[in-house]
């Protein structure tokens, strides 16, 4: 049994995106190479609906996968290819802009709203797949209770039971973990994934490291195993996937592999060709 320990971690800095949403930008471009095939994180935590109503306007996407998770709070959202909803507390909406595709998220004045949107990315030759989008509930978010933790298995799979959706290009696993106070909680991992956690709430140790705090992305080495240890409770996000290790040019809402692709995304937006599938 190899267990995986602490590699690095990153603390995210405030932002403002979209509209003027203020929110924390935990993993962008810096960290490519690192969290590969994960490319950006924003999280997001106000009881102050003036940090975020203004929203996310109809904007582009091509060559990722979108993973919108919200704890609490209310997000309407729309997009070009006929899709219209709202995301509720312990939903997530997981979208496939593939080959490009014009969406947006409005959150609604809420008690709190607190999340985070998680960027996949696509392989080469998964960058001009045609658009999806999967609305997982939480009645599709299983639930798994022990006396050591509480896991939410959103995507992936966790002590042979299966969450939402696995994701049809990027298999990646995505738990929302609460260990107990005074528990030390393990899963079998596969070694070659890359593994990171988002540190939501309390304090948590992993592996051998010291208790670290919330609002962090810790990156993990390699390993066959994952643990976690609470004195007083914690609470993270829990990601895995296979690494890419392709070339990543990364232009605001567009991620592709190379200078030339990123030019024509954005030239067949001026052009109003950007659409290839409704």
């Amino acid at each position: 049994m190899k267990v995986r320990q602490v590699k690095s971690i990153v603390t995210g800095r405030p932002a403002v995106d979209g509209a003027g949403v203020h929110l924390v930008r935990v993993l962008s471009r810096s960290n490519v190479v690192d969290f590969d095939p994960f490319l950006l994180l924003d999280a997001f935590d106000s009881v102050n609906p003036d940090d975020y109503v203004k929203g996310f306007p109809m904007h582009p996407h091509r060559g990722i996968e979108t993973v919108t998770y919200l704890i609490e709070g209310k997000i309407e959202h729309q997009d070009s290819i006929g899709n219209k909803g709202v995301i509720t507390s312990g939903s997530c909406q997981w979208m496939t802009a593939g080959s490009g595709i014009l969406h947006q998220e409005m959150p609604k004045p809420s008690p709190r709203m607190l999340g985070l949107q998680l960027w996949v990315n696509l392989a080469a030759e998964k960058k001009m797949t045609e658009p999806a989008y999967r609305d997982i509930t939480p009645d599709l978010v299983t639930k798994v209770e022990s006396d050591k933790a509480s896991v939410a298995i959103v995507t992936g799979e966790y002590d042979g039971q299966k969450g939402g959706i696995r994701g049809e290009h990027i298999p990646v696993t995505f738990l929302d973990v609460t260990v107990k106070a005074g528990q030390k909680w393990e899963m079998a991992t596969n070694s070659d994934d890359n593994l990171f956690v988002y540190t939501i709430s309390g304090e948590c140790s992993f592996g051998e490291s010291k208790e670290e705090k919330a609002k962090q992305a810790i990156l993990f080495t390699e390993g066959d195993t994952f643990t976690a240890h609470s004195e007083k409770g914690g609470r993270f996000i829990l990601i895995a996937g296979k690494p890419l290790k392709e070339p990543v040019a990364w232009g605001g809402p567009i991620v592709m592999n190379t200078q030339d692709e990123l030019r024509l995304a954005f030239d067949e937006i001026e052009r109003g060709t950007f659409i290839k599938h409704k």
